[in-house]
């Protein structure tokens, strides 16, 4: 697939100044300088957070309220329930927010839907259950924004509602006592982007300012905010940064039995955001998405060795399970997508029998990223198809949906990621129409871009400058792994691996060498001989291999050189 390359324009000056003020190498000052991280606070702050970059959660909306509500509660020793949410987010969410309460002197339960049978966010029967145990307090955590009928029927029901959430409100908010979001329109704190386990410290953050707690009373669950907050994907800038910077030097000490029992078990040797996303994220959120998402909490709030052993063992049953399904989903996917043709359409839209909606959304993810293409999968239960859909930048989903609106049972969710029910008697009639709105659109004429940080040549880089690059970690959104363009490189050695399913070569330039590997890109082996020039994009990492370090990129494109 063609990409387009676009390679930011170094401006010397300004990196001139980087390096002089902050004594780093050219490299790190140049990725800097295209973040638009230039000014001596914002460089510091990127490089080297620190607890007092936190900022003043009174500032986000009904904070004061709720913190009162919640105080009144702890003094009057009343029973209160968290409702959550079924993914890793809202499980770390319960997570903080319970053990924190908890040691205040609270009796604090959590209810937490069941992803198969009650989908998302609160529902009416779940508060009946709630309201029939005589709770006088509800907290949300990573939902209830958009619970406005709900809401309504806690107070009838006599139950009190504060809201926590960091999801997009819509016109009108729930009748709630408190609605702490900074998606609010009145919103004036700084940072919008939170998960919603950021949004939980923060309200811990303010109790224990109110209470005059020591910040590590607080400060102790950055290991927890900070799983939540790689998991979610949301941009790791700003007080996002500074959560998982400070978030992750707890999680290679954490005290967290459950937590620890993930780590070891998932085998990985360094603790960075890479871990958690493949490592950690997987094996919370396989709980949730096979219907076990009270296993997942249990592990994390668990002091006993051989239950979290017990718990752990479970969680990567869940994952093997969710891995299994997944690959039988993804494999009938392709078997439709090639027997109808359907990779020459502008969207991909498939329907299919006992395909699990637990975790259609993953391989939606996959489909689209294969094809660049939006897809949507479905789940046949009965006369309905329930399921996800996922787009590429500069066709937005939703608004398309929204556009066939007449013919879909319901939709949620944002430009990029989509939940969806539909009658299957509309199935036909909803593809056709969704093909025709991604045709006005000219979605065709999208291009993946590669957005390059730097042109640098294999004289420029050496072992010590390419483990610089670890400064910029966390990665995540907003703030990916940099990437680099490497041009007139010849062709030293080219072979495929794994069944043809990697590229692996080496290439010259001058008098130095360099391995490279392409991940998914061996059916390349064939376009390339030895001896061609070729201009590469890619990360640059250390492989280690039989305790020897070698530079190493990993490609991400390729071209012959002109």
């Amino acid at each position: 697939m063609n990409k387009k390359w676009q390679v930011y324009q170094v401006d010397n000056e300004k990196v001139e100044k980087i390096i002089n003020k902050h004594k780093i190498n050219r490299l790190l000052a140049t990725i800097l300088a295209s973040k638009g991280i230039e000014e001596e606070i914002q460089i510091e702050k990127f490089l080297n957070p620190k607890r007092s970059d936190f900022y003043n959660p009174y500032e986000m909306p009904d904070m004061e309220i709720a913190v009162e509500r919640i105080i009144e509660a702890i003094n009057k020793k009343e029973k209160i329930i968290i409702y959550g949410d079924y993914d890793v987010d809202g499980i770390t969410s319960v997570t903080v927010l319970k053990s924190f309460l908890q040691e205040r002197g609270l009796e604090v339960d959590e209810y937490i839907p069941n992803r198969l049978e009650e989908g998302y966010g609160l529902n009416k029967n779940a508060v009946e259950k709630i309201a029939s145990k005589n709770y006088t307090l509800m907290i949300t955590v990573d939902c209830g924004i958009s619970a406005i009928e709900e809401v309504k029927y806690a107070n009838e029901l006599g139950i009190e509602t504060i809201i926590t959430d960091h999801h997009e409100p819509g016109k009108e908010l729930p009748p709630a006592i408190a609605v702490v979001d900074t998606k609010r329109k009145d919103n004036k704190y700084p940072f919008r982007n939170l998960a919603g386990v950021g949004v939980v410290f923060k309200l811990i953050q303010a109790i224990g300012i109110k209470l005059e707690l020591e910040e590590k009373e607080y400060l102790k669950y950055l290991d927890i905010v900070c799983i939540g907050t790689i998991s979610d994907i949301v941009p790791l800038v700003d007080e996002n940064r500074v959560i998982v910077k400070l978030g992750l030097k707890l999680v290679a000490q954490t005290k967290n039995l459950g937590l620890r029992a993930i780590l070891e078990t998932a085998g990985y040797n360094k603790i960075d955001s890479n871990t958690i996303s493949f490592g950690v994220a997987p094996r919370v959120n396989a709980c949730g998405r096979m219907g076990h998402q009270e296993e997942a909490l249990k592990l994390f709030l668990s002091k006993d060795k051989d239950e979290v052993n017990e718990m752990t063992n479970k969680l990567n049953e869940y994952n093997r399970l969710r891995q299994e399904t997944e690959k039988n989903i993804y494999n009938s996917a392709i078997e439709q997508i090639e027997k109808s043709n359907l990779k020459n359409n502008n969207t991909i839209v498939l329907m299919g029998k006992e395909w699990h909606h637990g975790v259609i959304g993953i391989v939606a993810s996959k489909i689209t990223e294969m094809y660049f293409k939006p897809s949507i999968l479905l789940c046949e239960e009965g006369d309905i198809g329930k399921g996800s859909g996922r787009s590429i930048p500069g066709f937005d989903l939703y608004e398309a949906l929204t556009e066939c609106g007449d013919i879909i049972e319901k939709f949620g969710g944002h430009s990029m990621a989509i939940g969806i029910n539909i009658k299957r008697e509309n199935f036909e009639e909803f593809k056709l129409k969704l093909e025709e709105k991604a045709k006005q659109k000219q979605i065709e004429k999208i291009v993946p871009v590669l957005k390059i940080d730097a042109q640098i040549s294999l004289d420029e880089i050496n072992k010590e400058m390419v483990e610089s690059l670890s400064e910029l970690e966390p990665f995540g959104e907003e703030n990916r792994t940099p990437l680099f363009v490497f041009k007139n490189l010849k062709i030293d050695s080219i072979r495929a691996l794994s069944e043809g399913k990697h590229l692996k070569l080496t290439l010259k330039d001058n008098r130095n060498i360099v391995n490279a590997i392409g991940f998914n890109i061996g059916n390349l082996v064939n376009d390339y001989r030895i001896g061609d020039k070729i201009d590469v994009v890619g990360n640059l990492e250390i492989n280690t291999f039989n305790g020897v370090d070698n530079i190493q990129i990993n490609i991400k494109d390729i071209m012959k050189s002109l």
